[in-house]
């Protein structure tokens, strides 16, 4: 994969913390930008929001969308070698962040539906320990094997994870599988739900940013 496109933004001189954050699928590097100022953060963050590639997207009939995988509903594991190479260039964003100065466990990283997944195959399989990760509307992909790729670098890194109970692209019941995965695992899961769709709304990102002040007072 090509070096990834981002944003950045901070909401003070010397943040305290990285938030690494990926779009859904179709959606871009804006999607989340705007939420930031919405945050109720006590402390100074740093947030680089990536671009995924744009790729055919064989669910919307080859239609070339930014997407971090395809998604092909007659294969639905199909999508593995696309998930592992987006987690390398989200892993080249973290280094870089190593290298302008924070530690790896000052970052978190974060995604919505599709960047959720990656988020979470990220996050669980990374060698260091991270701050927290946030998965919006997701999922785990491949969670029956899910126990073969993790690394307890981040056995008790604080995950949060949100959905919204009539969700019509990724039902609810998906994601409560998901995050049984992981406390069958012994990971630390704060679980929200919502009475919302594939979105997000004020109420989580009021806990949102609650769920960053509390890791990031650690």
């Amino acid at each position: 994969m090509e070096e990834v496109e981002f944003l950045e933004t901070a909401t003070g001189a010397n943040p305290v913390g990285c938030v690494i954050w990926m779009h859904g699928l179709g959606a871009d590097a804006t999607d989340f930008e705007p939420i930031v100022p919405l945050l109720p953060l006590e402390a100074d963050l740093r947030f680089v929001f990536p671009n995924a590639p744009v790729r055919p997207i064989t669910v919307n009939g080859g239609m070339e969308m930014r997407g971090w995988y395809d998604i092909d509903p007659n294969s639905p594991l199909a999508s593995g070698d696309d998930i592992r190479a987006s987690v390398e260039a989200i892993t080249q964003l973290i280094e870089a962040e190593v290298a302008s100065g924070f530690r790896y466990d000052q970052i978190t990283i974060a995604g919505f539906s599709q960047g959720g997944v990656i988020a979470l195959e990220l996050g669980l399989g990374f060698r260091k320990r991270l701050r927290g990760i946030m998965a919006l509307s997701t999922y785990v992909n491949d969670h029956e094997h899910l126990a073969e790729r993790v690394d307890f670098a981040n056995v008790d890194t604080p995950i949060f994870m949100a959905h919204g109970v009539s969700d019509p692209m990724i039902p609810i019941t998906r994601a409560i599988t998901s995050r049984q995965t992981l406390l069958d695992l012994s990971y630390s899961v704060q679980w929200q739900e919502y009475a919302m769709g594939h979105q997000v709304c004020p109420q989580q990102i009021t806990h949102i940013g609650q769920w960053l002040n509390t890791i990031y007072s650690r």
